[in-house]
């Protein structure tokens, strides 16, 4: 992975800030299907020992997965896991609820002959940056015991199985800060894959956008304009807007102000004034940038400030 890259991706799992929600963690046996579909989330499925098949409602390839591998549906995506490689019928990989509710999962023990352990539930990406650097990603994401990130990894699927012993009905909090982090290996992986066919991708390999957004990460407060970035990306600035737009899927002032009010919500949470966040990405105007903020962020800068305050205060006290 090139400096520019790594430094782009830095930015991008800087800008994730996703919420994991467990919906059951145990094991199946026989014949079984479960889904996350139908609710307008993102999802996962950790496979914590066995292996299944994940089917899609589409009728493309179904794709074996299995122990110490996870699956992040980043969009709601119509699917079903099962024991067989022979695909369901349509109707049982699109419904709008998981098709295996908790009552139906035993306790994990991989010593049961055939038995699947699963950790699945839902991940939600609150502020606009979040949705906006999800949709940069394809729709699904897949971790591999063979992939370069799995040697740095491995760890957090022993973790998730020995919290997931303490039972069906009562799973460990702390699984959903694991499967955060499994979340993080797979997206920065990915990131740096130049097979992924994914928006990122795309825009990092094109000439001179790679670099163009690594300078925007260095210098937000720079008076970055359309006309400037076409000039430092060497093209005009009618091929500039439409390349830049159909590669990164947003338009590149709208990217711009993407990338500073990521910078500043991090400037904001180490303590920085409203006033100095504001200045240090780009603006004079403390009520226009809250303005920008608020728009981007989902909330106002002091609101934001407050609430990850209080976030990381809930997450000292459960330590």
């Amino acid at each position: 992975m090139s400096a520019q890259t790594d430094k782009v991706v830095h930015w991008l799992l800087s800008s994730l800030e996703p919420k994991s929600q467990l919906f059951h963690v145990g094991q199946y046996c026989g014949d079984w299907q479960a889904s996350t579909a139908g609710r307008a989330k993102a999802s996962f499925h950790v496979i914590l020992h066995g292996s299944a098949w994940l089917h899609f409602a589409d009728g493309r390839d179904s794709i074996p997965v299995a122990e110490g591998e996870a699956v992040f549906l980043l969009r709601d995506v119509p699917h079903g896991l099962s024991p067989s490689p022979v695909r369901p019928q349509a109707c049982a990989v699109a419904g709008g609820h998981p098709l295996e509710p908790r009552g139906s999962m035993q306790p994990l023990d991989a010593s049961v002959d055939g038995s699947v352990g699963l950790a699945c539930g839902f991940i939600e990406f609150h502020s606009t940056v979040s949705r906006a650097i999800v949709s940069l990603f394809p729709e699904y994401l897949i971790v591999r015991r063979g992939d370069d990130a799995y040697r740095g990894i491995h760890g957090l699927f022993d973790l998730i199985r020995a919290e997931g012993r303490h039972g069906v009905d009562a799973p460990s909090p702390l699984i959903d800060k694991l499967v955060e982090l499994l979340l993080f290996y797979a997206v920065r992986d990915a990131a740096g894959h130049d097979t992924v066919a994914s928006g990122l991708a795309s825009l990092m390999q094109r000439t001179g956008f790679g670099t163009l957004v690594a300078a925007i990460i260095d210098a937000p407060a720079d008076a970055w304009t359309t006309d400037s970035m076409a000039a430092f990306a060497n093209m005009s600035r009618t091929a500039f807007c439409k390349h830049f737009s159909e590669a990164s899927g947003h338009p590149p002032m709208q990217f711009v102000t993407m990338v500073r009010m990521r910078l500043a919500a991090d400037l904001l949470r180490q303590g920085l004034p409203i006033s100095r966040a504001g200045e240090r990405v780009g603006y004079q105007s403390e009520s226009a940038f809250a303005h920008a903020f608020k728009r981007t962020m989902g909330m106002q800068p002091g609101a934001w400030r407050r609430d990850r305050d209080d976030a990381s205060q809930s997450a000292a006290r459960l330590h």
